[in-house]
């Protein structure tokens, strides 16, 4: 575990991708021991930033300095299925050392390997036990375990490594409740340096410190996300504060230019007047006009600064305060009149599907909520009624357009820009016509133009739906499989914000019961050992009615 001077450090630290899209440019950072929660918007920089601390990318330029071992759980856990479970746990040889040892087999080699660590076996158990994995043998190959299992798992080997600092990217991605439980209790029992970048609440509550990643500059913020939200709530309130008074300041500077203006006009027509009438000699009404006008001059560029400071005060105040934008869609025709049929299953059985054969029929804009524990077979399930897999019995008919967004996302073609990915989802589309409709995805101007291979998760995302959403024929059934993962909290907002403007039938498969609750959920089905219709406390607990059978 982490000594109590175990810390990163990032000095003048800067990153640009292939393409030239800049990340940092002279990034300063410091993250010494304890659980810090790193949040921003999505295309911020945080699993770049992450990955350059644990040295996967290099910097163009300054550097990182991380003061023991450091350990990376990323996003996107990817194992190879081929693999053992010791293998993936960095244990195989010292597990063959100790077991040909223990047969009578004395050769150094063996020794060698095994160490000082003779209770491997037994900590990698007592590990997987403590994140639910304990029905998982050592022996068993990856392909069999379910994704979050496999995310479970690669934690695992962390924990065993035991890192001086552990970084962990959406750890609770593809995660059922109750494994999520058992990451948090992982989580809140680390006692050395650990980064977390995370959308998801519950974990973010266990934290010791939030580090704000915004504009390419990291704020700190004491606490966990509570104390970060009721903090962050009085600081924009001073911010908007201050907009007000700056905005109220330049009124008043415009109004005593323009008044300065005026009596400065009045000033010089009575200096004119005066001369015409000679009331005053021409030497010394000269020399009054020359006065003034230098007088004038003064008084003009006095208050024209005091304006200019003021516009700028009103500026860096506006800057202040927060202005994330949000997804707007529009899209008339994915509208599903109620009583219409949508989708209809008959005796349909799923590959690897243990309960009896599906019978369902969607009918008008339904909005469905799919749960169940990790391996339950959701996935397959949505892949089966988008005919990418075929039944092992039955039939998924859907009787209106639809379109699936998976979890990987892999319907984006890395080497084309956003632009040209949804323009290959909608041929008949003018490039215009598209670039507006994506604006409102937020991606605007040279954005747009940005290849889908150098995106963030939450921006990848946001590009997919944008795909899926503006292709044509316009999708009246939208499948979304674990929408939230690798959106930060704000994007998970706008993403509800940006369904709730979807007129079509729903279903949507997840873990995270705060965002389906925010859908506006009309129907829960509850994946465990059949299909079955439950209520929401039941869908949170994961646990089918006794009355329906199994």
């Amino acid at each position: 575990m982490a000594t109590p001077s175990a810390h990163v450090l990032c000095g003048g630290l800067s990153f640009a991708w292939p393409d030239g899209t800049e990340v940092f440019d002279g990034f300063q950072l410091s993250v010494g021991p304890g659980r810090t929660g790193l949040i921003g918007l999505n295309g911020s920089g945080k699993s770049t930033l992450l990955k350059l601390m644990a040295g996967e990318l290099a910097p163009t330029g300054g550097q990182v300095r991380a003061a023991g071992e450091v350990g990376l759980l990323p996003q996107n856990v990817v194992l190879d299925t081929a693999l053992r479970v010791d293998e993936v746990l960095g244990i195989d040889r010292a597990r063959a050392a100790l077991h040909a040892i223990e047969a009578g087999d004395a050769d150094e080699a063996h020794f060698a390997a095994v160490g000082d660590d003779w209770d491997i076996e037994e900590r990698a158990r007592a590990t997987l036990d403590q994140l639910g994995l304990d029905t998982i043998g050592l022996d068993r190959a990856i392909g069999e375990l379910s994704g979050g299992e496999g995310v479970l798992l690669r934690l695992a080997a962390l924990l065993l490594a035991r890192p001086d600092v552990l970084l962990l990217d959406e750890p609770t991605n593809n995660l059922d409740r109750h494994a999520r439980q058992r990451l948090y209790e992982a989580v809140g029992s680390w006692s050395g340096v650990m980064v977390v970048v995370s959308h998801d609440r519950e974990l973010l509550e266990l934290v010791d410190q939030i580090a704000d990643l915004r504009n390419g500059e990291v704020t700190w913020y004491g606490g966990n996300l509570s104390a970060y939200e009721e903090a962050l709530a009085v600081e924009q309130e001073a911010a908007e504060r201050m907009v007000r008074n700056a905005e109220a300041d330049v009124q008043r500077q415009r109004r005593e230019l323009v008044d300065t203006q005026v009596k400065l006009a009045r000033r010089k027509r009575f200096g004119q007047k005066a001369q015409e009438n000679k009331r005053v000699p021409k030497i010394v009404a000269n020399n009054r006009k020359r006065s003034a006008q230098v007088s004038a001059g003064k008084l003009r560029v006095t208050h024209t600064e005091r304006l200019d400071r003021a516009r700028e005060r009103l500026d860096d105040a506006v800057a202040a305060v927060r202005d994330d934008d949000e997804i707007r869609i529009e899209l008339p025709y994915t509208t599903v009149h109620p009583g219409r049929g949508v989708l209809r299953l008959t005796g349909l059985t799923p590959r690897h599907f243990a309960g009896p054969p599906i019978d369902l029929e969607v009918r008008g804009p339904e909005r469905i909520a799919l749960v169940g524990r990790n391996g339950a077979g959701k996935t397959t399930l949505l892949r089966t009624l988008t005919g990418e897999l075929d039944p092992v019995a039955g039939e998924a008919v859907a009787e209106v357009p639809l379109r699936f967004l998976p979890q990987r996302l892999d319907i984006l073609d890395d080497g084309l820009s956003v632009v040209e990915n949804v323009a290959r989802h909608a041929p008949g589309a003018s490039d215009n016509r598209v670039r507006a409709r994506l604006a409102r995805f937020l991606f605007k101007g040279a954005r747009a133009d940005q290849l889908a291979g150098t995106l963030s998760g939450g921006e990848r995302f946001r590009a997919a739906l944008a795909a899926q959403l503006l292709a044509e024929p316009a999708p009246q059934l939208l499948l979304l499989d674990e929408p939230t993962n690798n959106l930060d909290m704000a994007s998970v907002r706008r993403l509800a914000q940006a369904l709730e403007a979807y007129e079509g039938a729903l279903i949507v498969a997840g873990h995270d019961m705060a965002f389906l609750e925010s859908l506006g959920i009309t129907r829960w089905l509850l994946l465990d050992g059949g299909l079955h219709d439950v209520g929401p406390a039941q869908a949170r607990e994961g646990t089918p009615p006794a009355a329906l059978p199994s």
